[in-house]
C-alpha cells in the first residue's frame, strides 16, 4: 500500500509515535497496525532519521515527503547548501544535478529564479511537493537529464550547479571526474556556453590535482568541512580559469566561530617552516587545511614552528587563539613508555589518543599502552625534529574571548 500525501491523520500519528524507533522492529510490528500502509511509513521513519542530523528542520516538518534513505543519504546538509549559496549571487541559476532539493531551497533565497533539475522522476515529484509545502515559490521543477535540459533551453544563467553522481552503474566509487555522471569535463563547452559561472561539488575522496587538470577551468575552490570532518570540495569554474586558483579551507562549527583559511600553491612552495621541539602549546590543523593542501604555509601564516617535516603539528611559546584548528596546552613530552604516560591519567587509564608520522595506528597504540578512550587528556604520538618517537602529553588550551574596549 503507498502512502498518500497529504498524509491521513492516523498515518500522521503512527509516524510521530515511532520517529525515533528501529525501522527494522517497526517493520517485524505492521501487522499490529492492519489499517496502515506500515512499510511506507516505515520508509519514512528511516528516511527522516537519516535526515535529522543533516536536515533537522525538514526530518521534524510533518508536512514533508522524504524520497528512499539513500537520496537523504547524498543530499548536502542545511550547512553545507547555506555556505554554498551565500558565495553565489545574481538572478538566475540552474541546479542540474538537483536531488532531494537541500541546494536548491538554499539557492532560491539568494536567486530570484532557480531551475531544479532531476533525471529521476520519483524524486523531482517529492521535491515539487516539499517545495509547495515549504512555500518555495521561484524553483522551476523539472523532470530531465541535464545534458538533454541544456541543450533544450535558450536561457542565460549567472551560475549552474553539478552534484555528478559519484557512482557508477555497478555502486562501485570512481575514481576521477570523467567517471562521474554527468561527465563535468566533457560538458563544460555546452556548460560555459549556458552560463557565466559554475560551481561544481566533488566528493573529498577525488584529488583536487587532479581535478584541476581534469577540469582546466578552475577559478578557485573551497574544501569544505563540518565539525572537522572534510564533507565536499567546491570548484568555481569560468571561461577564464585563474593559473593558480585561490583555495580556502573552510571548516564550519557547531560550537564557535567558523574557521577559514586561505592559499595557493605559489604560496605554499614559498613557505619554509622553521622546526623546534614542543614548546607550551601545540596545534593541530583541521581537516579541511589538510585536504587543501596547507602543510607549510599554515605554520608560517601564524608565526609557529613545526614540529616535524612529516608531522603537520606546529607549537609555539605565545598562543595564537586564531589559529584554524585544535589547539592543545602540553603538560609533558614522553616516550611511547606506558608506565610514564599512565602517570599522568587517572586511575582508568584514559586519554584521547592522535598519531601522526608515527608508526603505530591509534589502535595498535591503544593496545600496546592499554590506555583507554576518554578524559581530559590528549596525547599525540609522532616523530619529533631529531627523528625520535615522542608522545605530547597535553590539555585543551583554554582560548579567552577577545576583549572589547
Amino acid at each position: 500500500m503507498d502512502l498518500e500525501f497529504p498524509l491521513p491523520e492516523a498515518a500522521r500519528r503512527y509516524l510521530a509515535a515511532h520517529i525515533l524507533d528501529d525501522p527494522a522492529h517497526l517493520a517485524l510490528q505492521a501487522r499490529r497496525h492492519p489499517g496502515l500502509p506500515v512499510p511506507a511509513l516505515v520508509r519514512q521513519i528511516q528516511a527522516r532519521q537519516k535526515a535529522r542530523l543533516k536536515l533537522p528542520e525538514w526530518a521534524d516538518n510533518p508536512e514533508l515527503r522524504f524520497p528512499p534513505a539513500l537520496s537523504v543519504e547524498q543530499a548536502s546538509s542545511s550547512r553545507t547548501a547555506a555556505f554554498k549559496a551565500e558565495l553565489l549571487s545574481g538572478s538566475r541559476l540552474a541546479d542540474l544535478t538537483g536531488g532531494f532539493g537541500a541546494d536548491a531551497a538554499a539557492f532560491a533565497q539568494r536567486f530570484a529564479q532557480v531551475d531544479y533539475v532531476e533525471r529521476n522522476a520519483e524524486l523531482t515529484a517529492v521535491v515539487a511537493y516539499n517545495f509547495a509545502h515549504l512555500g518555495i515559490a521561484n524553483v522551476t521543477v523539472h523532470n530531465a537529464e541535464a545534458v538533454d535540459f541544456l541543450r533544450g533551453t535558450s536561457a542565460h544563467y549567472d551560475w549552474l550547479y553539478l552534484d555528478p553522481a559519484r557512482r557508477d552503474t555497478a555502486a562501485r566509487k570512481v575514481a576521477g571526474l570523467a567517471d562521474c555522471e554527468p561527465n563535468v569535463p566533457r560538458l563544460l563547452p555546452l556548460l560555459l556556453h549556458r552560463a557565466e559561472r559554475i560551481l561544481l561539488k566533488t566528493s573529498p575522496m577525488l584529488d583536487i590535482e587532479q581535478a584541476c587538470q581534469e577540469l582546466g577551468h578552475v577559478r578557485r575552490l573551497w574544501v569544505v568541512a563540518v565539525d572537522n570532518e572534510v564533507k565536499e570540495v567546491l570548484y568555481e569554474l569560468g571561461a577564464e580559469p585563474a593559473i593558480d586558483p585561490e583555495r580556502y579551507a573552510v571548516n564550519l562549527r557547531r560550537h564557535g566561530p567558523n574557521q577559514e583559511f586561505r592559499l595557493n600553491r605559489a604560496r605554499e612552495a614559498r613557505a619554509i617552516p622553521r622546526y623546534a621541539e614542543a614548546q607550551k602549546y601545540l596545534y593541530e590543523p583541521n581537516a579541511a587545511v589538510l585536504k587543501a593542501g596547507a602543510f607549510r604555509s599554515v605554520g608560517t601564516a601564524f608565526e609557529l614552528l613545526k614540529l616535524h617535516q612529516h608531522s603537520h603539528l606546529y607549537t609555539s611559546e605565545v598562543l595564537r587563539t586564531d589559529f584554524p584548528g585544535r589547539i592543545f596546552r602540553v603538560l609533558a613530552v614522553e616516550k611511547a613508555d606506558p608506565a610514564a604516560l599512565k602517570a599522568h591519567l587517572g586511575p582508568e587509564a584514559r586519554a584521547h589518543v592522535t598519531t601522526r608520522n608515527f608508526p603505530d595506528s591509534v589502535a595498535d597504540f591503544r593496545r600496546r599502552t592499554g590506555i583507554r578512550e576518554g578524559g581530559d587528556v590528549y596525547l599525540f604520538a609522532t616523530t619529533d625534529l631529531r627523528n625520535r618517537l615522542v608522545v605530547l602529553v597535553c590539555e585543551k588550551a583554554v582560548v579567552e574571548p577577545l576583549a572589547i574596549s
